[in-house]
């Protein structure tokens, strides 16, 4: 389709790890693309962060530059210790004609037109701090956006957050892992992508997928009233989640880890009824 996109490289002392693209999305047949790797912080300054359109002749458009924006509506409480000027994108969905999308390191949720236009949906550090939000999904109304948190790791310091269009932003469901996937099913259930379980940092073999049954967040407050099943376990440091035409969940297995390169996998797991 593409390539030859902007990417960068953080030093070995910090894993050597590469950001492109982060995320894909289809509006009709249109195909976006969400920049991680871009923008001076990254060490690339002639392309900022942002979304590209792909063409079909296999040239890009930048429609919107969200290093831009982070810089002009900075979000009330970024961490000082931890802070990426470009922003570190990890998600992005389709819903109607418009993309969203959710940043990590400063901690929000964007809205993007197709002809570029930014709008803040919610400010997640506003009231929840820094708590890495990755993981993106939208269901009904509403959007759903799971968090990694911070190292070391604490086990069960993750959660789900409830975010309708107006920015409200509310607990569903708490006592989660390193969420890096969220994706609901045809019955409302509730999928949950956890990288590293039992570990105080990221750790092969610990990765697992959870659904919450009958998954309603109008039933309970912040802690969900059932606990969740384990879907597929011994995962290698899975970093994203969706399901396919055919019922089953794929995700990036080994989607970050030592050298070699070339590890990545795509591993498809079949749902139990």
């Amino acid at each position: 389709m593409v390539d030859n996109l902007p990417s960068s490289q953080t030093s070995p002392s910090q894993g050597s790890l590469v950001q492109g693209v982060a995320d894909v999305a289809f509006i009709g047949d249109k195909l976006y693309a969400l920049l991680a790797g871009a923008g001076c912080s990254h060490g690339v300054p002639d392309v900022p962060n942002g979304i590209i359109r792909v063409n079909t002749d296999g040239t890009w458009s930048l429609i919107a530059d969200l290093s831009a924006f982070q810089k002009a509506k900075p979000v009330e409480h970024p961490e000082p210790d931890d802070f990426e000027p470009d922003g570190t994108w990890y998600s992005m969905v389709a819903v109607g004609d418009d993309l969203y999308a959710v940043e990590p390191n400063h901690g929000e949720l964007d809205k993007i037109s197709k002809d570029g236009r930014i709008k803040r949906v919610a400010d997640i550090s506003a009231t929840q701090g820094h708590i890495v939000p990755t993981a993106l999904t939208y269901d009904g109304e509403d959007f759903y956006v799971g968090n990694l948190n911070t190292f070391p790791i604490v086990e069960g310091s993750s959660k789900i957050l409830k975010i309708s269009k107006k920015g409200h932003i509310k607990v569903v469901a708490e006592g989660l892992t390193t969420v890096l996937g969220l994706a609901f099913d045809h019955r409302h259930r509730l999928y949950v992508l956890e990288n590293t379980t039992g570990n105080p940092f990221p750790t092969p073999m610990t990765g697992r997928v959870l659904r919450f049954a009958d998954f309603d967040d109008d039933d309970h407050d912040s802690n969900h009233s059932r606990p969740p099943e384990i879907i597929a376990s011994g995962l290698f440091l899975p970093t994203a989640m969706t399901f396919g035409p055919d019922g089953a969940l794929y995700v990036s297995n080994v989607g970050f880890g030592p050298p070699p390169i070339g590890l990545g996998q795509i591993v498809r797991i079949e749902v139990p009824r």
